[in-house]
């Protein structure tokens, strides 16, 4: 039998900081945290979640995972995140459909545009 994804797990400086960010841009719920860890789940019975733990290193060059978002709206979804903090990053993406942000921490994603465009 296969294994279950249970969660993502992110380096973070400073965890409740950087995973109560990521609750508030997916709409997710804080399932438990700790001094040195904060994990969020869209429910709390509900797998994969999204689990920071405390790491004082810098993040140092581009991420080699990271998330792709895709809201109904790709332009209102990426100024919603610009003003809760994230910001653009250029890692080299070309002129490509998605939009390239940053997390408070620096952490790279992708807001894609909608499906149907």
């Amino acid at each position: 039998m296969p294994s279950q994804w249970e969660q993502v797990t992110v380096d973070a400086e400073d965890p409740a900081r950087l995973g109560r960010w990521w609750a508030e841009a997916l709409g997710f719920v804080i399932v438990d945290e700790s001094a040195d860890e904060l994990e969020i789940r869209r429910t709390p019975d509900q797998l994969p979640g999204l689990l920071f733990l405390r790491n004082p290193d810098v993040k140092k060059g581009k991420n080699r995972l990271h998330l792709d978002l895709r809201p109904e709206d790709q332009e209102v979804e990426v100024e919603r995140l610009v003003n809760m903090g994230a910001r653009p990053v250029d890692i080299g993406q070309g002129d490509v459909p998605w939009v390239t942000l940053a997390d408070p921490e620096g952490n790279e994603f992708c807001v894609l545009s909608d499906r149907r465009s």
